[in-house]
Order: C-alpha cells, then structure tokens, then sequence
C-alpha cells in the first residue's frame, strides 16, 4: 500500500458511516484504511460489511492518542494519514494524499464547519462557526496540526515517538517534531469538513476536555510554581479576551442573522467566564 488513512473510532457509527462513505466514493487504490475502534459499545457488524475495503481493529486503552498509535503499527505504509471519524474527507481527498507528500515533513489539511440541524444556528453552532479550526492559525503561527486531517511518513512519526495520551497530542506531537527539526506545512487542496456542536452541553463537554489537555500539556512544559502563576495569568487574562474576540462574532460574515451574532456573543463570554473558572481551579491543584 501507498498510504495508510488511521481513523480512531468511539460510539459514533453514524457518522463514521458518512465518513467512510465520502473516503471511499473515488476508489481506494493504493490505500490502507484503518479504523481503530477504542472500545465501542455500538456493533460494528453492518460497517465491516458495507465497506469491505476498510480493516476494523480494536484498541483497548481509552484515548485516541493511543487508538492513533495502535493504526501505526497495524500497518506498513510509509506515508501515514491521520482523519477523525466525525469528518467528511472532500472528493478527492486520498489521491490529494499523494500530491502533498514531500510538501513538508508534516502536513496539515484544510478543516472546514458544518452543521448537522437545520437553521437557525444555536449558540454553540455559531460560536464553533466563527472560531472552531482555525487551521491556517494553527500551521502557520502556531505550528501544529489536528490530526483531524493531517498527513506525515512512517520515518518522521517513528523519529518522533508515538502520541501521549492525556494532553493536546496533536500539538504535542508537532511540538516534539519541531524540536527535532522537522518542518510542518499547509495543503489548502487536502481538505475535510467537521461538524460543529449543535448545543450548549456538547460544547462544555468539548472544552472541559481540552481544557484539562492543554493544562497537562503547560504543566510538563511549565512545571513547579512559575508555572501554576503562569497558567493563573492566562485564567485571569480569559474574560478580558471576549473584548478582543467578540467583533469577530458581532460582524462575522459566516452568520446569517442578528439572532445567530447576539447566540454566539453570549456563548463566547459564557464559554470564557467558565473556562477561566475552570483554569483557576487548575492553578490551585483541583481538577476539572
């Protein structure tokens, strides 16, 4: 094989169905797919029969850092695609895997947002619209990549470690590859769509997790106690960032109407406030 596409999978049968059946529209030649189911209580009978191109393997340790590593070494592939189960890979998308290889020594797709109701947005769909996968920010400032849609070879990921689970292994991933000298980069054509959270709970659910993910991340990074009065500063600095960042719901041209811009506004300063609470907490040793 090529290329091997590694989809970690938890109870989302659903939309997995949707993804494999985008993935494999256009063939699958060359292709390897792997989805690495962590543990669902879901059967899986009626995809292994409708998509017999596609190797079901089980993870047992909960995480999809670890369902990730486990697609890895069920495969021999030399270039290695990373997809999420709940997105929608665009026509194309596996021959596009090819066309970016050698792009850079990690590569990272274009995430577009849908939603999954009828309009109008709630207040968790036209936030997610406006902020959710900021891709370019990511790559090109940040210097990392979701595995929802990224793209590397067998040596790079071997050079660099598996991914560690508990923490934002995708960026900590791409932060140990960049301590290694490896180069990351941007591919516009390689592009899938993710669906945003149609409520407030889904939304906290979201953020409670990469809440406590980028707090285990700043803590290997900023251990000890500059590092708790670090991450308190950031917690103090989260209810001021409304200010900055509510214009870009007030005026965004992806909302269509006043009531999407005022739902949005009001899940921004609410996801905000109780994010900073929740950091606070951090600093003071509890957990979230």
């Amino acid at each position: 094989m090529n290329h091997a596409v590694i989809i970690p999978h938890y109870n989302d049968t659903v939309r997995l169905r949707r993804c494999l059946s985008a993935l494999v529209k256009d063939g699958t030649e060359g292709a390897d797919i792997v989805v690495v189911d962590n543990g669902s209580s879901e059967p899986l009978d009626g995809l292994k029969r409708d998509f017999p191109a596609v190797r079901f393997v089980s993870e047992s340790g909960k995480g999809a850092a670890l369902a990730r590593n486990r697609g890895v070494k069920e495969t021999q592939a030399q270039t290695l695609a990373f997809l999420d189960a709940d997105c929608i890979p665009a026509p194309g998308w596996l021959g596009a895997i090819a066309a970016v290889v050698g792009r850079a020594d990690i590569v990272g797709g274009a995430i577009d947002v849908f939603d999954e109701t009828p309009a109008p947005r709630t207040g968790a769909q036209a936030f997610e619209t406006v902020f959710a996968f900021n891709y370019r920010n990511y790559i090109e400032k940040k210097g990392f990549s979701v595995t929802a849609n990224l793209v590397t070879s067998r040596d790079v990921f071997e050079r660099v470690g598996p991914f560690i689970n508990g923490v934002s292994e995708d960026e900590e991933w791409c932060r140990r590859a960049r301590d290694r000298g490896f180069t990351i980069g941007l591919a516009e054509e390689l592009r899938v769509a993710h669906p945003t959270r149609s409520d407030w709970p889904a939304l906290e659910k979201k953020w409670r997790r990469l809440t406590r993910e980028m707090h285990a991340l700043h803590r290997d990074t900023h251990p000890g106690p500059s590092g708790r009065l670090r991450w308190f500063i950031r917690a103090a600095l989260m209810p001021i960032s409304v200010l900055a960042h509510l214009p870009k719901v007030i005026f965004s041209p992806k909302l269509g109407s006043t009531g999407e811009r005022l739902r949005g506004a009001a899940t921004l300063l609410r996801l905000r406030l109780l994010r900073a609470c929740w950091m606070v907490k951090q600093a003071a040793g509890g957990r979230i």
